[in-house]
């Protein structure tokens, strides 16, 4: 993994490039103006759960306390805070290593982006598999479920093999399937990536933190929220049985249920996505979370 580190300059250096970008478009867009009058592995199971909680919203949509921003986008006065998670043994956060080092992808350059399907840096091979939109929607609890903008999420899962970039034997120097993307004035966040394989002891998911910005997006320990997305059974079957690559999740899938998964036994109400779409092509999937900002 070291290879991937050496050319790397950071989320910083992604967000500055960015920024730049932003200010040459609008000035190009001012000149246009101007003239024209014209004013987005087989692996252990993760462990871990935690309880569906409800918080009575205020009538607030003021600032939040964390660091983002709050629209009035969302009509609905009271929603509940989506549950607690484990990171499991494989985020890439800077809370665990890989291969003798610290293991955190925020670090890197390139994590700022939509498309996580390959990797960057020292490496750009792509995960094969269903291709796969995911659509977050960020709200905030303590002010009228009103849409949290500015805020960045991390998501990460594993490949449709059931490994996780960085850690699973064959992968450790790849970084694929792991991405941050900061909330728009609606709320949300969209990635492309591919559905995920279904390793055994767990039931397909995808990991997720919440950070109070992109600059804050650096470490485990400033994360505001930390939980995973669930996919209907209907969804991984037809995925699992149909498209090419995905036959280790079929054995896998048959032996786990949510009521066996060690994370989602308690409860996955909150946590289950709503996906459409079909193998040929590929799916969407769609989660509004709530969290005490």
């Amino acid at each position: 993994m070291q290879h991937l580190h050496d050319h790397d300059q950071g989320l910083a250096h992604d967000i500055q490039r960015i920024n730049a970008q932003r200010a040459q478009r609008r000035r190009a867009l001012g000149w246009l103006a101007a003239v024209t009058g014209v004013g987005t592995l087989t692996l252990v199971a993760c462990g871990g759960g935690g309880g569906d909680s409800t918080v009575a919203s205020s009538s607030s949509g003021g600032s939040s306390s964390s660091g983002g921003s709050t629209s009035s986008g969302s009509t609905s006065s009271s929603c509940s805070v989506i549950p607690e998670e484990t990171n499991g043994p494989y985020p890439a956060d800077g809370s665990n290593t890989a291969n003798g080092s610290i293991a955190n992808a925020l670090t890197l350059s390139g994590i700022l982006r939509s498309d996580i399907r390959s990797s960057f840096g020292g490496s750009t091979t792509t995960a094969g598999g269903v291709p796969l939109t995911v659509k977050l929607t960020l709200q905030n609890a303590n002010g009228a479920c009103a849409d949290l903008s500015g805020y960045a999420i991390y998501i990460w899962h594993c490949d449709r093999e059931g490994r996780y970039s960085m850690y699973s034997s064959g992968v450790t120097a790849e970084n694929y399937l792991r991405g941050v993307q900061v909330t728009g004035s609606d709320g949300t966040a969209t990635f492309t990536t591919v559905f995920p394989g279904c390793y055994s002891g767990r039931m397909p998911h995808i990991h997720i933190e919440v950070y109070a910005s992109a600059a804050t997006a650096t470490s485990y320990t400033k994360a505001l929220k930390t939980t995973q997305l669930a996919f209907p059974t209907d969804a991984c079957n037809t995925v699992y049985n149909t498209a090419s690559g995905y036959s280790a999740s079929i054995a896998n899938f048959a032996r786990i249920s949510f009521a066996t998964d060690g994370v989602f036994s308690d409860g996955v109400t909150l946590e289950m996505s709503t996906v459409s779409g079909d193998v040929t092509n590929g799916y969407a999937a769609a989660l509004t979370m709530a969290i005490a900002a």
